[in-house]
């Protein structure tokens, strides 16, 4: 069952970005895969590059357009329904890994946000790496409207975008949540208990 943020781009997100991850998704629903398959040649540059372009902003922000739509084409390679995906890159890290550990407690997942994050220019190739893991484990990736907006404000140093997915990567289970798993881990010790004894 896929929830609502999955669904949907976060209504955060700017309208640049919101119309670029529609008109990617777009081409998975619409079985354009072709143009997918363009959008993953970066070095040959075709129409659906120059669209991707088309909805950036500003000058600056193109190549982060581009990019993006690679990194979407990447993720999307096969599959027959779009995911616009949720949270930052940093959250989205978080779902890497295995049965043995996701996020931090996967030291593949660890380094390579520790690469992301203390990279001075955008991290293009650390950022592949992240979407292709994210897509063999099965895991739902960033938001791309997001992405494309925190990429687009990577050098804005007030944004502070690498160290708010550093966070967000790092960031423990919230209380709520391990209230709820330890109450629920009590009761389920207590019936074993109640049934052994």
């Amino acid at each position: 069952m896929t929830t609502q943020a999955e669904t949907k781009p976060a209504p955060e997100t700017s309208e640049s970005s919101a119309a670029l991850t529609a008109w990617l998704a777009s081409l998975v629903h619409n079985r354009h895969y072709g143009s997918l398959a363009d959008l993953r040649r970066p070095r040959v540059r075709k129409e659906p590059h120059f669209r991707a372009i088309w909805y950036s902003p500003t000058e600056e922000q193109r190549e982060v357009y581009e990019q993006v739509a690679f990194l979407f084409a990447v993720y999307h390679q096969g599959r027959s329904k779009p995911a616009y995906g949720y949270g930052s890159l940093g959250e989205a890290a978080r779902r890497i890994g295995s049965g043995a550990g996701r996020g931090p407690d996967d030291p593949g997942a660890a380094r390579l946000v520790d690469r992301i994050v203390s990279s001075r220019r955008i991290p293009w190739r650390h950022l592949q790496h992240s979407v292709a893991r994210l897509r063999a484990c099965d895991q739902p990736p960033p938001s791309w409207a997001r992405l494309a907006d925190d990429l687009s404000r990577w050098h804005d140093r007030k944004a502070r975008v690498s160290y708010e997915w550093a966070v967000a990567f790092h960031m423990p289970p919230s209380r709520s949540t391990s209230a709820r798993s330890t109450s629920t881990t009590a009761a389920a010790d207590t019936n074993q208990k109640g049934a052994t004894t």
